[in-house]
């Protein structure tokens, strides 16, 4: 009898010991699980035409006959009746998720929504009609989720049953739940979808456009570039767009110009040269590579002219504005340096050179002895992110600010300033 007590003592204990053992193996931690909706559902109200709108985030700037298009970062186009350009109005809102970038050819308007291309009628501004959508015709970006949605601080994101390619995260579900230690150590592991990286998911970054522009429309041909490859469209059909091959040109490609039968392409590592004679084949030049930095281009006879901006996310080099020698194209030479505070974009109108140079202001050179650049102006109270250059007046685009000012011999006069509210 006491040996059977002695036997049911001891395995009581063992089994408390393993109980606490295997307590010692578990803990409680946030688990996060998407919510989701259908990726045809989400973009089939990715588009719409609105009446006016406030601005968040003022982008690029695109200028095609009376009207001058402001990009509204990832929220799509505000359209400014600029009839009048000492009294602007702002008409119309093209909300296009996902968009950055617009071209403008025959009254239709070519514009990306994340890695689609977007084709609006706007012959008639007061009825813009969308014309055609071309999923992924610029890169594929899966992974989408509505705008506004965060992430939120977990410990574990549940996505195993989240179809990236066909789903859109619209919210995110939190619960505290009982998992293994050993599973919280290797979480980082535990992840294969693309969208995701370290188990945390990452949130999805003719008229004329300015030197930040990322499309170009050369005749019946549209390029654009994302951050690694040059895309084509045959646009010779403006209402169906037909994608031709890519051409890969490197990493962290930033903007497009061009000149004749020449494209010059700005990317943080250096300026590329594709001849365009063959337009539906573009092919590579020449190449001139700096220090890494933001690098839009403009271009004008024999002289292109590339503001690089060093520091933050863009580099480590010093910021300046570059002139180089492109009357070879095979052979591109940089003449001369000039210092720069925190250089943007820039444009040409005859023998003006217009730079927006971030704090420091808006600069004005005679670049009639290019490379030698005289500067005439300095507006330091002008602050600006990209300029256009038109035949009467220069456009400008600040934060949630159009300036428009005409030209006077070797100046600017200001004709008027609209608030984007």
């Amino acid at each position: 009898m006491k040996k059977a007590l002695l036997l049911l003592c001891f395995v009581s204990v063992f089994a408390l010991l393993s109980c606490n053992d295997n307590d010692e193996q578990f803990d409680y931690y946030q688990v996060a699980r998407p919510l989701t909706m259908s990726l045809a559902e989400f973009k089939a109200n990715a588009v719409d035409v609105t009446t006016p709108i406030e601005i968040t985030q003022s982008g690029k700037i695109y200028a095609y006959q009376n009207y001058i298009f402001i990009n509204d970062v990832n929220k799509g186009i505000h359209v400014i009746d600029n009839s009048d350009p000492n009294l602007p109005q702002n008409v119309a809102f093209i909300k296009i998720d996902g968009n950055n970038d617009v071209s403008i050819k025959n009254n239709r308007l070519f514009a990306d929504s994340y890695g689609d291309l977007v084709v609006f009628d706007i012959s008639n501004v007061a009825n813009i009609q969308l014309s055609n959508r071309l999923e992924n015709a610029i890169y594929e970006n899966y992974g989408y989720w509505v705008e506004g949605v965060e992430t939120p601080q977990a410990d574990f994101y549940e996505t195993s049953q989240y179809d990236y390619q066909n789903e859109v995260i619209t919210g995110w579900q939190v619960a505290t739940e009982r998992r293994l230690v050993s599973e919280f150590e290797e979480r980082y592991t535990l992840y294969e979808n693309d969208a995701f990286s370290n188990g945390a998911p990452q949130a999805p970054t003719s008229g004329q456009g300015g030197s930040l522009a990322r499309f170009k429309i050369v005749d019946d041909y549209l390029y654009v570039v994302d951050y690694s490859d040059l895309n084509v469209f045959d646009i010779s059909n403006l209402d169906a767009p037909q994608t031709l091959d890519d051409v890969n040109i490197g990493w962290d490609i930033e903007t497009i110009f061009n000149q004749g039968d020449a494209l010059f392409i700005g990317g943080q590592r250096g300026m590329y040269i594709y001849d365009i004679t063959s337009p539906a084949t573009p092919t590579l030049l020449s190449e001139f590579q700096h220090g890494t930095a933001c690098d839009p281009v403009v271009v004008d006879g024999e002289f292109a002219y590339v503001t690089l901006r060093g520091g933050n996310l863009c580099g480590s080099i010093e910021s300046g504005l570059y002139v180089i020698n492109v009357a070879d194209l095979t052979s591109p030479e940089l003449e001369v340096i000039y210092p720069m505070v925190e250089p943007y974009g820039l444009g040409v109108k005859n023998d003006f050179l217009f730079v927006s140079d971030g704090s420091a202001g808006l600069k004005v050179y005679d670049k009639s002895q290019a490379p030698n650049l005289t500067l005439l102006n300095h507006f330091e109270d002008i602050q600006v992110f990209d300029v256009i250059p038109l035949p009467g007046t220069l456009l400008m685009i600040g934060d949630k600010v159009l300036y428009q000012y005409k030209y006077v011999e070797d100046s600017i006069e200001h004709i008027s300033t609209f608030v984007l509210d």
